[in-house]
């Protein structure tokens, strides 16, 4: 792996990625980025993609501390429900790594990484799968009472990398299921970003489209650009560009002539939180897109694995919406600022789709329809 030292940009991905990808599962052969998330050959760095340089600029970044792995995940640096939850895995790893050369005891260790833990989680309250990994981790380090600490670390190596692999297999499995629900020439709308950069292999929300474009389906892809952060404009719309796949890009505000003119079939998202009712959380503008298809007689899909199904939440309104910065609206994306400084933002990152909205949710274990009180909970039993 190469490095520059002066900036920590990295210009290749690991071996240990690609022998990841190879074991869990195939890729699509138009996706570019399976490497968005892995963990260095040393182990002492976790290495990601920074999405928030794209599509200007394909840079990889170098994460030791915990510090820069909770600004990573905080700023958007790291992304996507899946790959938060990859990216977790190896964070605590790395940090595990450390604290075991610190600790005096097993009672030092765990206490360390329970505190790591409990950090790095409080980045981003929305998406589950950032605490599901961080606590998966953990589980292991405390399954291990009393253990020497270096022993332990070489068990949480262990469980980060299957982890990825299993998300690599999760996101082919709910891909191909989505996929079936398409036919050929499917015009198809999405919102935000779900593909290889958010989910890794072919990615949930925009794994359908992937995998039907690598199997000899046609679709037309219809991108929101995605406000305030723009996903969909500088995410999705790469991603799908450089698959070969055909998009087109539009403003959030255009969906309705979009359906109307007939040329959307279906729409498909990712989540980031799902309610055990069928409430799901997926980036603000996705509830009115749903109304919109419910509208028009549009099928509406969510995509996401099951460890983004919250056992614990029982109905959207038991979610906790992220509230981000004014200035994403206000200066972000601009030159100059567009609204004055005195005028106030409201800007949540993300919205609750009503289950009444939602005509099926694909996971990997398999599609589920109303009433998903039962479809939902069967997945666990």
């Amino acid at each position: 792996m190469a490095t520059n030292e002066e900036d920590g940009a990295v210009t290749a991905g690991s071996p240990e990625a690609a022998a990841a990808a190879k074991a869990g599962a195939s890729a699509s052969t138009g996706v570019t980025n399976v490497d968005a998330v892995e963990l260095a050959p040393e182990g002492d760095a976790v290495v990601i993609i920074d999405q928030t340089l794209l599509p200007n600029r394909l840079e990889h970044i170098r994460l030791t501390t915990a510090e820069q792995m909770y600004d990573a995940i905080l700023k958007l640096k790291v992304r996507g429900a899946p790959a938060i939850g990859v990216c977790a895995g190896y964070c605590y790893y790395v940090l595990a790594r450390q604290e075991a050369q610190r600790a005096s005891s097993y009672d030092d260790f765990a206490s360390a990484m329970d505190a790591q833990r409990a950090y790095l989680n409080s980045s981003r309250p929305t998406a589950v799968n950032l605490s599901w990994a961080l606590n998966r981790m953990h589980g292991v380090t405390l399954a291990h009472k009393g253990e020497a600490p270096a022993g332990i670390v070489d068990l949480l190596h262990k469980e980060a990398v299957a982890i990825h692999r299993e998300d690599l297999a999760m996101s082919e499995e709910i891909s191909r299921l989505g996929a079936s629900l398409l036919n050929d020439g499917d015009g198809v709308l999405t919102h935000c970003n779900a593909g290889p950069l958010a989910c890794l292999g072919y990615g949930t929300g925009q794994g359908p489209l992937f995998y039907a474009h690598d199997h000899g389906k046609t679709v037309h892809v219809f991108a929101d650009e995605t406000r305030p952060l723009l996903q969909g404009a500088r995410l999705t719309s790469y991603e799908l560009q450089r698959a070969g796949i055909d998009v087109t890009l539009i403003c959030d505000n255009m969906a309705s002539i979009v359906m109307k003119n007939g040329w959307v079939q279906a729409c498909m998202v990712g989540c980031d939180r799902v309610a055990m009712n069928g409430d799901a959380a997926n980036k603000i503008g996705t509830s009115g897109v749903a109304i919109l298809a419910a509208h028009y007689g549009i099928p509406f899909y969510v995509l996401g694995p099951t460890s983004t199904i919250d056992q614990g939440c029982p109905t959207g309104d038991d979610i906790k919406i992220e509230e981000r910065d004014p200035d994403e609206i206000k200066t972000m994306w601009y030159a100059e600022p567009k609204a004055l400084p005195e005028v106030k933002c409201y800007n949540p990152a993300f919205d609750v789709t009503d289950h009444s909205l939602i005509t099926a949710i694909i996971t990997e274990k398999g599609i589920c329809r109303p009433p998903y009180t039962e479809s939902l909970a069967a997945l666990f039993r």
